[in-house]
């Protein structure tokens, strides 16, 4: 039985009662007429420009979104979990249609659903708005909802004079109003819809390179982001991913006026006065003591012994930031070391084959885990060894935003490193050499799996991954092919808990969905996927095709989790006596054996002359007789009874033998018949076999065929030039295009931006010109740098036709 929120709302409802009324009819998810229309294949079918693209969201009841491509609409579907069986999903038709009150000038890529499912994203590579979809009205035909639909960070990210591109959009865990982008200009911003939809509330400039200091230029260009879980300092933590696959932390960051558990808040105030104040080391007092200011500032609550924790359920963020100090860069996060291991393998470089793709964040009981997608089909999973702990540069203000009242609006920082090189962890380290030392936590690798994906597309695969909501130890990989479930096995912290010994078994891939016609089809990726669950333990998966076909399956997850037992003591079964057992017995055994042995009654010395008709002889001939009638007579009569009675079971042996024989005799003459054609065949083989041998021979007197193999040293310089021309170049223009939309920025009048008039900046509201020519000075150095290896490049590709051209 289930439970499901009823479709039809109260008349009594004011604020609903635009919404017409009309009859609902029940059917399979599956088969809904959103899913099964006419027109569905050209709904974007055939387009796939390379981002990865999810047009489905739930939020977390009873309803389902699906953005219509085609139509340019959101459809909400009511949904019933479970029903008529576990293993269906029924959907109400017709679906509730929602449009947006502006017209879009964008292609809809990803739809996300916020926490209360109040608001949805309409994220594209051209423009990202906000749907309410409460406070709506009706349309005039009183079958379509027209909401409200506003634009988010268009004079940042969507302008036409601006080139900065939106790499993830996310909203935040702990708030309904505030939302997460990290762009191509390498810079993390949190949005407040409720206050400003234009202007960030927050900005971190991520400088993962000291100034001074090369690195390839992918380490320099971030991929994805994920905010952190409901444990400890990780609810305050932002993971940044990297090109080359490095991973960075910053901590503390909060949206102001977002809400926590008071439990969760004073467990972090108590670990850091218990384990930080009073430390031997210096350096792990400060930063506890900046923590605790920190903490202090933002939630004034935890600070005051007088309230009961009874008397405030959770605490609200008040906007605060350190007026000396910005939020560090914590990174690269590095592989721990084991006892006996090489400490050259913490630092050493990406062990997966193209770039990092997506990056994935998962708290399962004690245990946050990491996941790293690779365009090359690999997946990196490694868990975090150690606590997230905040760090703060010391000497390096924020810039503040603030109103009339002195009271935060925006802030704004430039995060970097801690200089100086971080030292390697390892498994046998006391708990005083890394607890609040500002180091960041090292990673703990659990597996690499490799999905065996197809490598037919020149930029790799696009990977995208979500947890099942029901099952957190399950990961479901989404990627041109269709779609993959990784469950872990082991965790850490969690199977230590729990008492498990499951250091070596590594995570178990299964296949979901395969989205491959045949061996010889391109793939088809999907347009659309979510998780769903309900309370009674179910779980499914809904898959949305690029010709709008619908897929739900159902997910088990009752025996997914449980050990592989082999029972020990069982013992192995003999073949033979398998087969002897199963063999049905033709003459029992106890005719085969023969009659019974008989004991003989003991004679008496003078047998031989007692006389065959006296008394005494007559006695003993009866008791032989005797004898010999109650053994071999009866095991005559017992041999003739089976042989009759197993007669007619003999001959259908017989009869079966001599068919089986027949039919193998049948099939001898077959195959003798067979011979000539296959005589004439292998000797058509051999004929082409010879042609194909002096074609050979003529293909290896032409002469590019003595071309001679490259050395070490030219694979590996090709090797070089294949990276800088894939991953390199891009990140050097990304590079180029962000500086000069800075520049642009800083360029441009501040009084022509909206707004500023009312803001109150602390610091200096001008940049210098100074300042505006070393960065114009910066981004020329970087051109020419540019298109010196452009040049040098050329110059190693002629070099090497030439090189070629001479062995000819």
């Amino acid at each position: 039985m289930r439970f499901n929120f009823d479709l039809s709302e109260p008349s009594t409802d004011s604020r609903l009662s635009l919404t017409p009324k009309e009859e609902v009819e029940w059917v399979p998810l599956q088969k809904h007429p959103v899913f099964s229309a006419p027109d569905a294949v050209r709904n974007g079918g055939g387009k796939f420009n390379g981002a990865p693209k999810n047009l489905v969201a739930w939020d977390g009841a009873s309803r389902l979104y699906y953005w219509d491509q085609n139509a340019q609409c959101l459809h909400r579907i009511s949904v019933r979990l479970g029903e008529p069986d576990p293993t269906s999903i029924l959907a109400a038709s017709p679906s509730k249609v929602m449009r947006a009150d502006v017209k879009l000038n964008f292609e809809v890529s990803r739809i996300s659903i916020n926490r209360n499912g109040s608001a949805l994203l309409l994220i594209g590579s051209d423009g990202l708005c906000v749907m309410y979809l409460y406070g709506r009205t009706c349309s005039s035909d009183n079958k379509t909802i027209i909401c409200r639909t506003v634009s988010v960070g268009s004079q940042i990210y969507f302008s036409s004079s601006n080139v900065i591109r939106t790499l993830q959009v996310s909203w935040h865990p702990y708030s309904d109003t505030h939302l997460g982008i990290l762009s191509s200009d390498s810079v993390f911003r949190l949005f407040n819809l409720a206050s400003d939809v234009m202007q960030p509330e927050q900005e971190y400039y991520l400088q993962p390179v000291e100034p001074g200091r090369y690195r390839n230029a992918a380490s320099i260009c971030p991929v994805d982001f994920s905010f952190g879980g409901d444990h400890l300092w990780d609810r305050f933590s932002v993971f940044v991913l990297f090109s080359d696959g490095s991973i960075y932390i910053l901590c503390p960051v909060v949206p102001f006026g977002s809400v926590y558990k008071w439990e969760s808040i004073l467990e972090i105030y108590n670990d850091a006065q218990t384990f930080g104040l009073r430390s031997v080391n210096s350096l792990a007092v400060r930063n506890s003591s900046l923590a605790i200011s920190w903490l202090e500032a933002t939630f004034p609550e935890v600070a005051q012994e007088t309230i009961d924790e009874g008397d405030l359920p959770a605490l609200k963020a008040h906007p605060h930031a350190l007026f000396d100090s910005s939020v560090s860069l914590q990174g690269p996060l590095r592989k721990i070391c084991h006892g006996g291991e090489d400490e050259s393998l913490a630092v050493r470089g990406a062990e997966c084959e193209g770039r990092a793709v997506s990056f994935l964040y998962n708290l399962v009981s004690k245990d946050s885990i990491v996941v790293t997608s690779w365009s090359g089909g690999q997946l990196q999973i490694d868990a975090l060894a150690d606590e997230i702990q905040p760090v703060w540069t010391v000497n390096i203000p924020p810039r503040l935003c603030v109103d009339s009242q002195d009271r935060i609006r925006g802030l704004a920082m430039i995060c970097e490193p801690i200089s100086g090189e971080l030292p390697v962890v390892k498994l046998d380290q006391p708990l005083d050499h890394t607890v609040w030392l500002g180091h960041p936590p090292p990673l703990l690798r659990l597996a690499t799996v490799d999905l065996a994906l197809p490598k037919n597309t020149e930029s790799g695969s696009i990977i995208t991954m979500s947890i099942d909501p029901l099952m957190q130890e399950r990961i479901y990989v989404v990627h041109d092919g269709g779609i993959d479930s990784v469950v872990l096995h082991f965790l850490p912290f969690t199977s230590q808990t729990r008492g498990k010994d499951e250091t070596n078994r590594s995570p178990s891939v299964h296949p979901v969905l395969n989205t491959c016609q045949g061996e010889t089809s391109s793939p088809s990726p999907l347009c659309g996927f979510v998780s769903l669950s309900d309370s009674f333990g179910y779980s499914w998966i809904v898959g949305v095709t690029s010709t709008q076909e619908c897929v739900v399956i159902e997910m088990k997850t009752w025996n997914l989790l449980l050990p592989v037992q082999i029972d020990s003591e069982k013992k192995s079964v003999d073949l033979g006596a398998k087969k002897e057992r199963d063999t049905p017995d033709i003459i029992s055994k106890e005719l085969l054996s023969g009659p019974k042995v008989i004991l003989l009654p003991q004679a008496s010395p003078n047998l031989r002359s007692v006389a065959a008709d006296s008394i005494e002889g007559r006695s003993t001939l009866h008791q032989y007789f005797n004898l010999f009638q109650e053994n071999y007579v009866e095991y005559a009569h017992k041999v003739h009874f089976e042989l009759k009675h197993h007669a007619p079971q003999l001959k259908r042996i017989i009869d079966d033998q001599h068919a089986r024989l027949s039919e193998a005799q049948n099939k001898i003459l077959k195959v003798e018949e067979r011979q000539s054609r296959l005589e004439e065949r292998i000797d058509h083989v051999v004929q082409q076999h010879n042609s194909l041998e002096q074609r050979l021979q003529h293909l290896r007197n032409l002469p590019g065929a003595h071309k001679k193999p490259l050395s070490g040293a030219e694979h590996a310089l090709k090797a070089e030039l294949d990276h800088f021309e894939g991953v390199e170049l891009d990140a050097l223009h990304s590079s180029i295009e962000a500086l000069r939309a800075r520049l642009r920025r800083l360029t441009q009048s501040p009084e022509g931006r909206p707004g500023n008039q009312q803001r109150q900046t602390l610091g200096k509201n001008y940049v210098q010109d100074a300042q505006i020519s070393q960065l114009r000075s910066l981004m020329e150095k970087l051109s020419l740098l540019n298109s010196e290896n452009l040049k040098k490049v050329k110059v190693v590709e002629s070099a090497l036709k030439k090189q070629e051209s001479s062995r000819y």
